[in-house]
């Protein structure tokens, strides 16, 4: 497994860097923000993503480690592969998009190529907890949005997973009483959709 490379940035391809290291050059998939900051001639030292396939071999290259991680992060989510990954994010930097994850901004993930309403909804299901940061807290702020609410609603979340919208499953929920179990709600909820 190759963990990191350090070489000299040969060429700033359409989609990839070639670094060199020591006469092999090794194409690198990188963000965005990553790819604006390589200099072709610069020295650099890269943490890889090596993705192994049938027949597939492809190297994801990251500046920072944290971005690796974030990528990784994305990576465990299902139906998300390294493609997309880098699609996420490569629409803002990494505090950004880990803010739009920690705060349920589905419409700006989506803003992402190939990144759909429910692939979205997933990732920030799956991350919101585990990206680092704390979500915005919109009850001090008199904006306390029915979203925010539903991200936190384990019976909206199963429902999630179970394939509804987040719209659908407050929908679903809406006339179930929120005093029962999760397991009750969730229950309630699927029946009334019969």
């Amino acid at each position: 497994m190759i963990a990191t490379l350090s070489g000299v940035v040969a060429e700033k391809l359409q989609e990839l860097v070639v670094l060199d290291v020591q006469g092999v050059g090794y194409g690198l998939y990188v963000t965005p923000e990553d790819y604006g900051h390589l200099t072709v001639g610069q020295r650099q030292k890269i943490y890889i993503y090596e993705y192994l396939r049938e027949n597939v071999h492809e190297l994801y290259g990251f500046i920072a480690l944290d971005t690796k991680h974030l990528f990784e992060q994305l990576l465990s989510v299902n139906g998300v592969g390294p493609r997309m990954a880098l699609s996420v994010l490569s629409i803002g930097t990494v505090h950004e998009v880990r803010q739009a994850i920690a705060n349920g901004e589905i419409k700006y993930l989506q803003s992402a190529a190939g990144v759909g309403r429910r692939v979205a909804e997933r990732v920030v299901v799956d991350l919101k907890d585990k990206v680092g940061l704390v979500g915005a807290d919109l009850t001090g702020s008199g904006v306390l949005t029915a979203k925010s609410l539903l991200l936190k609603d384990e019976a909206v979340e199963a429902l999630v997973s179970l394939g509804y919208t987040t719209q659908d499953a407050a929908r679903a929920l809406e006339h179930v009483d929120a005093e029962l179990s999760t397991e009750q709600r969730i229950k309630e909820a699927l029946r009334g959709a019969v």
